[in-house]
C-alpha cells in the first residue's frame, strides 16, 4: 500500500527550503555584517583571545560626524544602572529612557568595573579590555541559568561567555568610525548555531542598528 505524499506538504516543504536558502545566502551576510567594509569584517579585532575556544560574532560599523572624543563620554557611560544603552529601551533597559546627555559622574571606567545588564545588578558587563578613547570590551559570562561566573576559576559545563566590543578609528574630516564585534563561546557547542541564526544574529542586528542611530545622532548633535 503506497501513500502519496500531500502537494500542499511538498509545496510548504519547498518554500521553505527557498526561505531558507535565500535567508543564509542573501539577508543573513548583511545582518552580520552591517554597515562594515570587507577589512573591517576579516580583520583582527581586540579582545578575541581573551574568551577562549571561540567564534567571532557579527561585525558592524558606523561612521559618526565627531571626532572619537565625542563619542567615548556616551560608550563609558553605558549600563542599566547608568546611562542605558541608547537602543530600544523598552527591550534591553526595562523601560527606563537612555541618557541624552553626558554625565560627569560616569565618565570614571576602570578593568573589572561591573556595568549592570538588569536592574537588580545579578547579571553584568564586566569591562574586560580599555583602551581609553580607542576600545572598550564587556564581557559577560553565565552558566545556562543566567548566573554569573568568574571566567578565570572552573567553568561550569554548560555556559555562555562572550565579549562585545567598541572600537573606535579617527576618521578624515573630525569624523570616527565606530566598529561593534566580538567573540562567543557557547557550551554545547552544537547549541551555537542553532540559537545564533535562529534568534541572536536577528535581534542583534535589531538593537545594533539602533543603538547606532542614536549613538551617532547624539554624539553629533551640538549638546554633546
Amino acid at each position: 500500500m503506497t501513500h502519496r505524499t500531500p502537494r500542499g506538504v511538498l509545496l510548504a516543504a519547498g518554500a521553505a527550503a527557498g526561505f531558507t536558502a535565500g535567508y543564509l545566502s542573501l539577508v543573513r551576510p548583511r545582518l552580520l555584517h552591517w554597515g562594515a567594509t570587507a577589512d573591517e569584517v576579516k580583520g583582527p579585532y581586540p579582545g578575541a583571545e581573551l574568551i577562549p575556544d571561540s567564534t567571532r560574532s557579527a561585525t558592524m560599523a558606523v561612521t559618526i560626524d565627531a571626532p572619537p572624543s565625542r563619542v567615548w563620554p556616551w560608550l563609558v557611560q553605558m549600563g542599566t544602572d547608568r546611562a542605558g544603552w541608547y537602543s530600544w529601551d523598552r527591550l534591553d533597559n526595562f523601560g527606563h529612557r537612555s541618557a541624552d546627555r553626558i554625565h560627569p559622574e560616569w565618565q570614571e571606567i576602570s578593568l573589572g568595573d561591573h556595568l549592570a545588564a538588569k536592574p537588580d545588578s545579578s547579571q553584568w558587563w564586566e569591562v574586560a579590555a580599555l583602551e581609553p578613547g580607542r576600545f572598550l570590551g564587556l564581557r559577560m559570562s553565565l552558566d545556562l541559568r543566567g548566573r554569573p561566573f568568574d571566567p578565570a576559576r572552573t567553568r561550569p559545563r554548560h555556559y555562555t561567555d562572550s565579549i562585545w566590543g567598541f572600537e573606535l578609528h579617527e576618521w578624515p574630516g573630525q569624523k570616527s568610525r565606530l566598529v561593534v564585534s566580538g567573540c562567543w563561546s557557547l557550551q554545547p557547542k552544537w547549541l551555537q548555531p542553532i540559537l545564533s541564526i535562529a534568534m541572536l544574529e536577528p535581534s542583534h542586528w535589531i538593537m545594533q542598528t539602533r543603538q547606532f542611530s542614536n549613538l551617532k545622532r547624539l554624539a553629533e548633535s551640538t549638546r554633546a
